[in-house]
């Protein structure tokens, strides 16, 4: 089994020769099915006999994760602070609950990773090569599985769920206008680029997420069970 490793620097003190878990990300915007995979994926695994967490994800850090959605508010913070919130929030999770799960032998499943903060920031006008030194701390994920939606699919899938589009996910910080459905269009359009451009140099495995979930599951359960064969629990022992 080939050690981890680091995209940058890294956290010091940390043995990667020791985490010997599997660390499984999804990405994709808000409406791409997600959350969605990552519970079929959950359930898949534990009947299969592999020990997961997953329990990882953006603003779920207990330092700061809270804190995320009232820095947001108003839109008064600049690029490179909020860059640093969320790369705290990612930070503190991944010293407290990525690396020891890793560590344990866990399946670590993780509802997106740094490459969604990366691309938001991107588009943004932060520098690739600031953004990527920021990230530098995180270890490269055995495997990435982009979910790539449509921006109409995800808009009508957002409307079903809550209603409404989301400021953010509609680019109106950087895009405004008076039409969000535009907006948030043109918006996922640029996004969905810069996460592809990335997944070029990150080896995303790239899913058609206009698909049902239950194909998008089978076709991600496919992939998954060569890489995950050595993390298997033996149940009878």
């Amino acid at each position: 089994m080939s050690a981890k490793k680091f995209f940058g620097s890294g956290l010091p003190g940390v043995d990667l020769s020791e985490l010997t878990g599997k660390l499984i990300v999804i990405e994709g915007a808000d409406g791409s099915g997600r959350s969605t995979q990552i519970s079929i994926l959950h359930d898949w695994l534990e009947k299969a006999g592999y020990a997961t967490t997953m329990e990882v994800g953006l603003k779920r850090s207990e330092l700061i994760g809270k804190d995320l959605d009232e820095v947001k508010k108003g839109n008064s913070v600049s690029l490179s602070t909020l860059s640093l919130f969320y790369a705290t929030d990612f930070a503190d999770q991944l010293e407290n609950k990525i690396i020891p799960s890793l560590r344990a032998g866990f399946v670590v499943l993780a509802d997106r990773y740094i490459f969604t903060l990366m691309a938001r920031a991107i588009v943004r006008g932060a520098g690739p090569d600031w953004i990527r030194g920021i990230y530098g701390m995180a270890i490269e994920p055995d495997l990435v599985f982009y979910l790539k939606t449509s921006p109409e699919v995800l808009a009508e899938r957002t409307f079903q769920k809550s209603g409404a589009l989301d400021y953010w996910e509609s680019g109106m910080d950087i895009l405004p206008s008076q039409d969000v459905y535009s907006s948030f269009v043109r918006y996922q359009k640029i996004i969905q680029k810069t996460l592809l451009d990335l997944g070029k140099t990150y080896n995303f495995t790239v899913i058609n997420g206009n698909l049902p979930p239950l194909s998008v599951a089978r076709e991600i359960q496919a992939k998954l069970e060569k890489a995950l064969a050595p993390a298997r629990v033996d149940t009878h022992s």
